[in-house]
């Protein structure tokens, strides 16, 4: 068979106490598939699995894999058949071929191997196996199968021990386990050097992302007392529109066409929000406004958007070498694309003095840019900003950045997610100018919560504060969309008992 070594599968297997001597030379027989996660996988399973699991909802595939508790003699049979691939397959061999093709050969030599030892395993058994040793050679492990469902908003491993995982915005306890902490540590150093990054006891914190484009933040020993914590927030493979937000409820149909109409006319849009409120992925719905003959460049630290134009330069942040030097910071990114010919400058996340440079970018005739920052309502979004610009050091008075936001920012969209796990657009807000030293804004479209329902979720409404011309109403006359906008922001109006539309007081 292809890809086998002279020596006999079938030959003594090492004890399952002492890992598997070949898994160290993985990283340099074979670097386009790396083993280093599968020797840690041949080591002993921990004596103390955490609890079952509650069942899946229906919407769950029903063959998770690692959805449910394996026994101990589970892991101690993948060990001893791991082992016998380790010494039997040509891992140099293995990595000329391509995913698919390695995959089907591991398989034909995992099963050859059972038969050989006359391992007595039910037909479902021998195929969760065969799929769990693919994933420790090829892909990352036990986390497989959770990145292969597509309903998985956040994964956390904390240790080898605990997964949980976060589905319709509420956590849930997994039966996902490693081998040990090293099997999980090598998993994450697969995953950050394919972005050239590294973690270890140097560096033990890191971020990359995978080939899909899902955040991953990594935590290693020695600051992560109970081993590795990796972190994962998962973006679905197919991207949103703003289309499904309407049907997730996030947002009405007449708030969908103030977005818009908001990102067609080159309006300068501030994403705000908490943590796991829906930033990059509304982020993403509004890039799909902007017209295809734009060019648009990205700068962020970790490439997560998922722009669908086709004239896109995207531009990602690199942390310092061993030696501290060459970083490249989002400042430098900001201030280099200013001289790339840029139409709209797009930045993941805000969160330091490149404020300052991407509102100068604003200012200075790059119509339409964006970014999101964390902030939990407008109002503390431009409080953010003030922050970010001072970190520079620059030496401003405090009335003149605040008059440099004004020029810069026009509309702030305010994301958040409720006590129920769902999120909402809760502000659609204008930046309207100066009175004295305050920043006065408006709000053109808010969400207001009239209760919860049997079940514990969270009601409530989108609706209009009355604002019939906002400030960019001059920008929708010239591309031609007052109209649409006056008809989106007057169907958003919700009347009183007396049929006068609900007014309230503007920030």
């Amino acid at each position: 068979m292809f890809g086998r070594r002279t020596s006999d599968p079938s030959a003594p297997k090492p004890k399952p106490s002492a890992p598997a001597q070949p898994a160290a030379e993985a990283p340099e027989a074979a670097p386009a598939a790396p083993a280093a996660a599968a020797s840690a996988s041949a080591a002993p399973a921990p004596k103390a699995p955490p609890e079952p699991p509650p069942p899946p909802p229906p919407s769950q595939p029903p063959s998770s894999g690692n959805a449910r508790q394996r026994s101990e003699e589970y892991y101690d049979v993948k060990t001893s058949v791991f082992n016998a691939l380790i010494d039997t397959i040509d891992l140099t061999q293995l990595a000329k071929l391509d995913a698919a093709a390695a995959r089907d050969e591991i398989r034909d030599i995992v099963s050859e191997i059972i038969q050989i030892k006359n391992v007595v395993m039910s037909i479902a058994e021998q195929e969760e196996l065969l799929e769990d040793i693919c994933n420790d050679v090829l892909g990352y492990g036990p986390l497989e199968p959770l990145l292969a469902r597509d309903d998985i908003a956040d994964i956390m491993v904390n240790g080898a021990d605990t997964t949980y995982i976060e589905v319709a915005g509420k956590m849930q306890t997994t039966g996902v386990r490693f081998s040990d902490n090293q099997q999980l540590m090598n998993i994450c150093q697969r995953i950050v050097s394919q972005v050239g990054r590294r973690v270890d006891e140097s560096s033990p914190i890191c971020d990359a992302r995978l080939p899909d484009g899902s955040r991953v933040n990594v935590i290693a020993p020695p600051l992560a007392i109970d081993g590795p914590a990796l972190t994962i927030r998962k973006f679905k493979k197919d991207r949103l529109t703003l289309d499904q937000l309407v049907k997730f409820g996030s947002i009405t149909a007449q708030a969908e066409d103030i977005l818009q109409i908001i990102g067609r006319v080159r309006c300068n849009v501030l994403i705000s929000g908490g943590t796991g409120s829906g930033k990059t992925t509304l982020l993403n719905c509004l890039t799909g406004c902007v017209d295809h003959e734009e060019r648009i460049i990205t700068c962020e630290d970790s490439a997560e958007l998922q722009l669908q134009q086709p004239h896109v330069v995207r531009l990602e942040t690199r942390p310092p070498n061993l030696e501290g030097e060459g970083e490249i910071t989002m400042r430098d990114l900001v201030k280099n694309c200013l001289r790339m010919r840029p139409e709209r400058i797009i930045v993941g996340e805000v969160r330091g003095p490149e404020a300052f440079d991407l509102l100068q970018a604003m200012n200075t005739g790059h119509d339409g840019s964006m970014g999101t920052l964390h902030a939990n309502t407008p109002r503390e979004a431009l409080s953010r900003l003030e922050s970010m610009i001072m970190m520079g050091g620059y030496s401003l008075p405090i009335k003149t950045i605040r008059e440099m936001i004004c020029g810069s920012i026009d509309i702030i969209v305010q994301a958040s997610r409720l006590r129920d796990g769902s999120r909402k657009i809760t502000h659609i807000t204008e930046v309207l100018g100066m009175e004295e030293d305050t920043v006065t804004l408006q709000n053109l479209v808010v969400f207001e919560i009239t209760g919860d329902d049997d079940s514990g979720r969270v009601l409530g409404r989108h609706r209009s504060t009355g604002i019939a011309r906002p400030r960019f109403w001059d920008r929708a006359l010239y591309y031609n969309e007052e109209g649409r906008l006056a008809e989106a922001l007057s169907a958003s109006e919700v009347l009183d008992e007396h049929g006068n539309p609900l007014g309230e007081s503007n920030g």
